[in-house]
């Protein structure tokens, strides 16, 4: 009789760590499905190494809900209470890639339709559509009407046209568009491009291309000139590079893979627990 109640108890315990070792697989799992997300975020880190002005991602995690078991501070007997609560937790969840928006490098090209933003800013283009979007993609050049455009053809606010028989372009810190014709000695100024700037820049939604769309987390844009009111300074001839370490990506390469082989791990552990308590007759 005695035996039969020790097995009993035996089997009520297996029982209860069968159920938290299933806990242990599920929590697991999502360790091993926000270390993906990491490793995906990493990997178009490097594909992008070296797009013009592409601005690193991070994914940011969280953990998820935990269960009480019990509450600190709940009794423990008459006159005591528990000092340390128990509360068992249910893994991670990616909550949010957020772009790093730092300075990238200089590229000297000596175009001088090649512009950088030395600073905070965006500079605007208008799709056919007549929606804005938002870069840092200074690679501009003229179309055959001799609008000055961005590389997928469409033309950066507000809509700059160079007249014929240009000799050379030079544009200014503050975007201001001179252009010296045939036997003319003084400029003509023919535009000014601005710069736009966000109250939170991390919320702007990416479009491909390297152009980015406004949201309602974004803020709405602030037009100013170059170097004013927080705004960068426009740097003519140059690009700026990624702001992407090949160095820091590898690290949090090799930092994702072994999180997500011990949480592999951990999965494999609980399942020759499991295959233990099957076992046992």
């Amino acid at each position: 009789m005695k035996f039969l109640n020790f097995k009993f108890i035996l089997l009520v315990s297996l029982s209860l760590s069968s159920f938290s070792m299933m806990k242990a697989l599920n929590t697991a799992a999502t360790g091993m499905a926000s270390q993906e997300m990491n490793v995906n975020t990493i990997s178009n880190n490097v594909a992008n190494l070296n797009t013009t002005a592409y601005k690193k991602q991070r994914a940011e995690m969280e953990d998820l809900l935990y269960e009480t078991v019990t509450e600190a501070g709940a009794r423990s007997a008459e006159n005591t209470r528990h000092n340390v609560g128990l509360q068992v937790g249910s893994g991670s969840k990616v909550s949010a890639v957020r772009k790093e928006f730092t300075q990238g490098a200089p590229k000297i090209t000596n175009n001088p339709f090649d512009l950088m933003l030395n600073g905070q800013g965006f500079f605007g283009v208008t799709l056919p559509s007549g929606q804005m979007m938002y870069t840092r993609d200074g690679s501009f050049n003229v179309d055959s009407t001799g609008t000055l455009v961005e590389k997928h053809g469409y033309p950066i606010v507000p809509g700059i046209t160079l007249p014929p028989n240009v000799k050379s372009v030079n544009i200014t810190e503050n975007g201001s568009v001179e252009v010296y014709l045939n036997n003319q000695v003084q400029p003509n100024i023919v535009g000014q491009i601005p710069v736009f700037t966000f109250p939170n820049q991390v919320g702007l939604k990416s479009y491909g291309g390297n152009l980015l769309i406004q949201t309602a987390s974004s803020g709405q844009p602030a037009q100013s000139i170059g170097g004013q009111n927080n705004a960068g300074r426009i740097q003519q001839g140059s690009l700026e590079s990624s702001n992407v370490s090949i160095m820091n990506e590898m690290t949090n390469l090799i930092r994702a893979q072994r999180a997500y082989e011990m949480n592999s791990k951990v999965m494999g552990v609980a399942d020759q627990m499991l295959q233990t308590i099957n076992n046992i007759r």
